[in-house]
C-alpha cells in the first residue's frame, strides 16, 4: 500500500489508499454505496422494454412503408408504360387491356379503365376525348405488433392511381 498525505484545514493526516480498490474496500457501507453492477442488471429490462415497445412497432411501420412505396412505384411505372401503349380504340379497350403486361414489380395491376371526363370511355360517349387512365393494385400488410393500429378492419389496402392520357 502506498501512503498519501492529505492536508485539510491546517492539519495533516495520513490515509492508506489501496491501488485500484477505492478508499474503504473492506467496509460494508462502501459495498452498499458502490453500485457499479446495478446498470448491468437493469440493462436487460431496458433492452426488453426498448425492443418490445419501440423497435418492434417501428419495424412494423417501416415494413408497411416499404410495401406502400413499392406499390406506388409499381403503379407509377405502369402509368408510364401505358402512356406509350395507348389503346387503338379508347371506346373499346377490352382487347388492349388483355394485351398489357399487368404485373409490375410483383404487384398485379387491375381495374384498368380509359376515362372520358368523369366516366369510362365506351361506345355511348364516342364524342368525348379520352382524358386519363385509372387503375389500382392491392397491398397486404403483415404487422407483428401494431395489428390493431395498421389493420383496423383488414390488412389489405387498394391503392387507386390515375395517369394522364396522351
Amino acid at each position: 500500500m502506498e501512503m498519501i498525505q492529505i492536508a485539510t484545514a491546517g492539519t495533516a493526516r495520513s490515509e492508506a489508499v489501496g491501488l485500484g480498490r477505492g478508499r474503504c474496500a473492506s467496509c460494508k457501507k462502501c459495498f452498499i454505496a458502490d453500485q457499479r453492477g446495478a446498470v448491468a442488471f437493469e440493462t436487460v429490462f431496458v433492452y426488453i422494454f426498448l425492443v418490445t415497445f419501440l423497435l418492434m412497432p417501428l419495424a412494423d411501420v417501416a415494413a408497411a412503408g416499404f410495401r406502400f412505396i413499392s406499390a406506388w412505384s409499381a403503379l407509377r411505372s405502369f402509368g408510364q408504360y401505358i402512356q406509350y401503349k395507348n389503346p387503338p380504340d379508347p371506346a373499346n379497350p377490352g382487347a388492349w387491356v388483355s394485351a398489357l403486361q399487368t404485373t409490375v414489380a410483383g404487384h398485379t395491376i387491375g381495374n384498368i379503365q380509359v376515362m372520358c371526363g368523369s366516366t369510362a370511355c365506351n361506345s355511348g360517349n364516342l364524342g368525348l376525348t379520352p382524358k386519363y387512365f385509372t387503375f389500382s393494385t392491392t397491398v397486404t400488410l403483415a404487422p407483428i405488433v401494431l395489428t390493431s393500429v395498421l389493420c383496423p378492419n383488414s390488412c389489405t389496402y387498394t391503392l387507386p392511381y390515375s395517369e394522364r392520357f396522351q
